[in-house]
């Protein structure tokens, strides 16, 4: 019945073979999305969320009520004492650059303890060579990388007690790399033994591709501030651009006042007609994430079947939407690509290729991973 679509009895044996397999793991994604649901349900009604939320401001954006209780929302669900939510954020990567300008000073030390972050990130931190970096402010850089998937917890306690490190900063998601995600568990462990030895060290989690994949977000396990985009997990889809920092009230304040203007913070910034879409996108976020990590296990289960390599595989704890899949030739990548953007509902009629996006060092065309695609899983090479 399925042939007029291009779907073949093979593939459609396979395909319920493994629905069969991945059944349980469907049922506990269930079960974090219903505890998700209700948590964004109880604080969009804690708040009051009514028509008046939904209007738009436009010039300096004072006065915006719908922008200052989404954050109040927002601050609720990731257990954070204030939060910025902003359309004036243009990625990720722009809200981590905020934050780290906003919080570390000339002779301050960024340690990261989950090995180098995004490569977004090089030409921020100095790690590639760029003018408007954070090290030609005179910020240090230094890394510790984790061990067989693990946090260095020796070393990273033994330089924690050296001193002058004013942040720590931990990557969950495993981003481009093949290394696991990082669980809510051990973000807990981990800071619970930076705590031991330093309990001033400002604690900042990129938490983007996480939220709403376990229960808990890392305010709620003793990080001071956590960054993460709307144009993933929390806009569900639906939210057009942004992203938000939410944590400590004195740390977010500083993030407002880099975003914005010092005397200016968060009592600025016009919402240009995006409040309903921000609040309709964490609304359904927790439904959206649970078909994301719907899609990630049920493709990890089928194409492992097939002879290919993914990560996570289909019964494993997983951080985060991430699905990886090691191909082991360029041109297998571009085709599989290729392939699902010829199934999707727009520009079927398309063909991806390669290309070098911003902010990314390597070139697309040394097979390190695939850059030019962006669906609910990232496909690494």
């Amino acid at each position: 019945m399925y042939k007029e679509y291009g779907i073949s009895e093979e593939l459609l044996k396979l395909a319920e073979e493994t629905e069969i397999e991945v059944k349980e793991e469907f049922k506990k994604i269930d079960k974090v999305c219903e505890y998700n649901s209700l948590k964004v349900l109880n604080a969009f009604r804690e708040f009051n969320i009514s028509d008046m939320h939904f209007g738009s401001t436009t010039g300096y954006g004072y006065g915006d009520v719908g922008r200052d209780t989404i954050e109040k929302v927002f601050a609720k669900v990731l257990g954070a004492e204030d939060s910025l939510v902003r359309g004036q954020f243009i990625s990720g990567t722009h809200a981590l650059t905020v934050a780290l300008f906003a919080f570390l000073r000339p002779g301050d030390t960024l340690l990261s303890i989950a090995g180098k972050p995004y490569d977004t990130l090089d030409s921020v931190i100095g790690i590639e060579e760029n003018p408007s970096s954070l090290k030609v402010f005179g910020i240090k850089y230094e890394q510790i990388d984790l061990i067989d998937n693990e946090f260095d917890t020796k070393a990273i306690v033994d330089r924690v007690k050296l001193g002058n490190v004013k942040l720590i900063e931990i990557q969950r998601s495993r981003g481009y790399s093949l290394r696991n995600s990082i669980g809510i568990e051990k973000v807990q462990n981990i800071i619970k033994e930076i705590r031991k030895v330093n309990k001033e060290v400002i604690i900042m989690i990129d938490n983007c591709y996480c939220e709403f994949v376990g229960t808990k977000e890392p305010l709620e396990v003793g990080a001071d501030i956590i960054v993460g985009s709307l144009i993933k997990n929390l806009g569900g889809g639906i939210a057009p651009n942004g992203a938000y920092i939410a944590g400590r009230k004195d740390l977010v304040e500083l993030a407002a006042e880099r975003l914005t203007s010092p005397g200016l913070g968060k009592e600025v910034g016009p919402t240009l007609g995006i409040n309903k879409q921000i609040l309709q996108g964490l609304f359904f976020a927790p439904s959206v994430v649970a078909s994301s990590l719907k899609t990630a296990v049920f493709a990890s289960r089928i194409l492992e079947k097939l002879g290919y390599n993914p990560s996570p595989k289909y019964n494993e704890k997983r951080a985060d939407i991430v699905q990886t899949i090691a191909f082991g030739e360029k041109e297998a990548l571009i085709k599989y690509c290729q392939g699902i953007q010829m199934g999707s509902p727009v520009d079927s009629n398309s063909i991806p290729e390669p290309w070098d996006m911003p902010g990314y060092r390597r070139p697309s065309n040394n097979g390190s991973r695939s850059i030019y695609t962006r669906i609910f899983n990232r496909i690494i090479l």
